[in-house]
Order: C-alpha cells, then sequence, then structure tokens
C-alpha cells in the first residue's frame, strides 16, 4: 500500500491530461491529483493506473476513466459540507473523490463482493464515508434523503423516479442513461414537480443493477 513519488508525478501528468480535455474545476482536479488510484486497482493494472481510462475490478464491474469521473463530479458542484448520495460504491474511487470535495458522502452498492471489499478498503486509506449500503440504487436512500446532488456511475436504461424525488430543491443528479451508449444527463431540481434537464455527451458505463429478489 505504497504511494510513491512516482505516483505523485504520475497523477500530476493525468491530472494534466484531464485539464487539456476541458476539466476546469480546480477542487476536482486537486483531489485526483492527490487521491492513489492505483490503490484502488488489481495489482495486475497498477501500471495503468494513471492512464485515462477504465480499467476491470471485481465482480465484472470498472474503475471508471478519470476523465469520467472528474467531469461527473464537476457536473455536481460539490460544496465543502454538502449532503452526497452515490449510486455504484465500485472501487470506491469516486466515493474518495467526494470526500476530497468535503461532501457527507452516501453510498449503496448493489455487488455483494465489492461491497465488502470497498467498505473494508476505504477507511484503511484514510477515507470515510457517512455510510456505505449494500442494496439497491434504484430505490435510492429515502431515509437519509433529500440529498444536494446525487451521482450515478453506471449505465441506467431509465432515470429511476425516486432518485429524483430525493433531491432536495436545487440539488442535481448526475446520472447516465441510455442502454449501449449513455447521455450524461443533468438533472436540476427547480420545484417540488420541476426539475431543469441537460444532455452532455456520449459515455459508456456498465449497467446499472437492479435488485430483482
Amino acid at each position: 500500500m505504497k504511494d510513491t513519488f512516482k505516483h505523485q508525478g504520475m497523477r500530476q501528468q493525468l491530472v494534466e491530461t484531464l485539464v487539456k480535455k476541458g476539466i476546469k474545476d480546480q477542487n476536482v482536479l486537486a483531489a485526483i491529483g492527490k487521491i492513489p488510484r492505483h490503490l484502488f486497482m488489481d495489482s495486475g493494472f497498477i501500471d495503468h493506473a494513471y492512464q485515462d481510462k477504465a480499467f476491470p475490478i471485481a465482480a465484472d464491474q470498472t474503475i471508471s476513466q478519470p476523465y469520467t469521473v472528474a467531469f461527473q463530479s464537476e457536473l455536481m458542484a460539490v460544496k465543502r459540507g454538502d449532503k452526497v448520495l452515490e449510486i455504484g460504491t465500485g472501487s470506491g474511487y469516486q466515493t474518495a473523490v467526494l470526500l476530497e470535495l468535503g461532501a457527507k458522502v452516501y453510498s449503496i452498492e448493489r455487488q455483494q463482493e465489492l461491497f465488502k471489499k470497498t467498505s473494508k478498503f476505504l477507511p484503511k486509506i484514510g477515507y470515510r464515508a457517512k455510510k456505505l449500503v449494500f442494496g439497491d440504487g434504484y430505490k435510492g436512500l429515502e431515509e437519509e434523503a433529500p440529498f444536494k446532488s446525487i451521482i450515478v456511475t453506471a449505465g441506467a436504461p431509465f432515470v429511476p423516479n425516486p432518485l429524483l424525488s430525493q433531491l432536495e430543491i436545487g440539488g442535481r443528479l448526475v446520472i447516465p442513461v441510455g442502454e449501449d451508449i449513455q447521455i450524461m444527463t443533468l438533472f436540476i431540481r427547480k420545484g417540488p414537480k420541476e426539475f431543469e434537464k441537460h444532455e452532455l455527451g456520449e459515455f459508456r458505463f456498465v449497467p446499472l443493477l437492479e435488485d430483482k429478489n
């Protein structure tokens, strides 16, 4: 579990790549420059940790491409102390970015194997979410709502209504919507039943799993 000068240098190169690709939020760039992404990956992929690519992790899932993490994080416009819900804890990398941004993070993971692994791993490297939950992301986390922002880190075939209803007024939902290719979509809650919708380009995500039980 080492973070060397070499890793730090590779991270700075990654940050420069993200700036070239249009990421402007200095807090997001600082978070990505600080978090040891190689620790979130299987040892076989360590050399690839600071390339701007997605890579496989356990349970047929992936650790998202850094650009995607940065893009979604920037859209959330996180302020220190914001209460944030993450759908799809995965490796915990996006969770760590949100924690670096000062958010109070509640996160849901559907894959038991990943949930167990990540809930042990994050505190080990100093990242503590408010709550990590094994459950169905489509339902959100009613008992902790409302949230200032909600991020979905897997491709959703449709926008789950519970997620929209768990946003506070002025809150933001960032969700990739679609089957094979997803459109990154931002919803801003303007009133009890009023949402402003922005579509922000094509991305590819692993599918958001529904609890069939």
